[in-house]
């Protein structure tokens, strides 16, 4: 490719975003820090729910399966998005499509291969807001795998189911999931009013029912989360000048506000379900094409750009602002979802006209 060029995957993205291969990676990157520097740093990489990939690891699932039964299990396919193809199930039966081949009779043997799904243990005590479950949607904007260098979107946004939440009925997709392609459909789903809050408002929620110090933990658990899954796949990934990746990270919250990975999407949605929707996309686009930088007018040094902040740069990045005040021994992540998003004057002060140009 020419020194000019800019695509926007890396060749082999698939390894975080296609769930069988993300939860792969991240089990052997667990594996490797408890091997190298021990069970507590290993501890931070629980952020996944047990997962088994069928029909391939159909015995091992049988097994813990039957130390907990009458626990709700999900099904995905591997490499489908949008809510497609999944349902939740308590009984063996309803898998007997992906049994391992041994097991299956030479009439199923004889049928075309099943297409790959990921068995997940369900999370059956979601965080509720008025009944209703909830995931959110956080972008992080990859430009390079070595060294790995890492950007945060200050915005995003919590969807939210249309049905108050219950395990009784597990068959109703509209209360176990939250895609909007799935909830757009419900016969009681309302345009106008749509199914998602800004980040901002899901954060000043939380810090008004939990409290400033609560939330800024969850808040950390949740970077927590996009930097150990990024090192998971680092030396998987092959590096290229030339690409970038825009993630769209999906992240449940619990009833006691542990943070679970439940996907990452490659390209995910930028059609809007409103106008907030579309601002917001908008947004986040323009500031994407601004990081890549195509005109070669930043240095390389910044921390912010519009709404994307530094989160790492072959190591921890720290915010610059008011570390005279805490001392200098008090380190702040600079990451800052779900904080104002004053990016328009951010980017005067940053993209300065060419020389001859007006400013506009």
């Amino acid at each position: 490719m020419e020194e000019h060029v800019r695509i926007c995957h890396f060749r082999n993205h698939y390894e975080l975003t296609r769930k069988n291969l993300m939860v792969k990676n991240l089990k052997r990157y667990r594996k490797t820090l408890e091997r190298e520097v021990g069970r507590l740093e290993a501890a931070k990489c629980d952020f996944f729910p047990r997962t088994f990939e069928l029909p391939s690891e159909y015995h091992i699932f049988v097994e813990e399966f039957k130390k907990s039964p009458g626990n709700t299990w999900i099904m995905k396919p591997v490499a489908r998005s949008q809510g497609k193809g999944i349902f939740l199930f308590r009984k063996l039966k309803d898998i007997i499509d992906w049994r391992k081949d041994g097991s299956r009779s030479e009439e199923q043997k004889d049928e075309a291969q099943v297409e790959s799904y990921v068995a997940q243990r369900y999370i059956e005590n979601p965080y509720l807001i008025a009944g209703r479950k909830f995931d959110l949607r956080v972008y992080v904007l990859v430009t390079s795998y070595i060294p790995l260098k890492a950007w945060l979107y200050r915005d995003g946004f919590a969807r939210f189911s249309n049905t108050r939440f219950s395990l009784s009925s597990i068959d109703d997709q509209y209360v176990h999931l939250t895609n909007v392609a799935v909830q757009k459909t419900a016969p009681d789903y309302d345009p106008e009013k749509g199914c998602k809050w800004q980040m901002q408002q899901l954060r000043w929620y939380l810090t008004a029912k939990h409290g400033f110090e609560t939330v800024q933990t969850l808040f950390k658990e949740i970077d927590n989360v996009f930097i150990r899954s990024l090192l998971s796949v680092q030396k998987t990934i092959i590096n290229d000048k030339h690409c970038f990746e825009l993630y769209g990270y999906d992240i449940l919250l619990d009833q006691d506000l542990k943070p679970w990975l439940i996907e990452v999407n490659a390209s995910p949605s930028l059609t809007a379900s409103s106008q907030e929707d579309y601002d917001l996309k908008y947004r986040l686009l323009e500031d994407t094409l601004h990081i890549v930088d195509m005109e070669g007018r930043l240095t390389g040094k910044e921390k912010r750009i519009g709404g994307f902040d530094l989160m790492w740069n072959d190591g921890p990045v720290y915010t610059d602002v008011g570390l005279e005040a805490l001392g200098s021994s008090c380190l702040v992540a600079n990451t800052h979802l779900g904080c104002v998003n004053d990016r328009e004057k951010q980017l005067q002060q940053l993209l300065k006209p060419f020389p001859g140009q007006k400013k506009t």
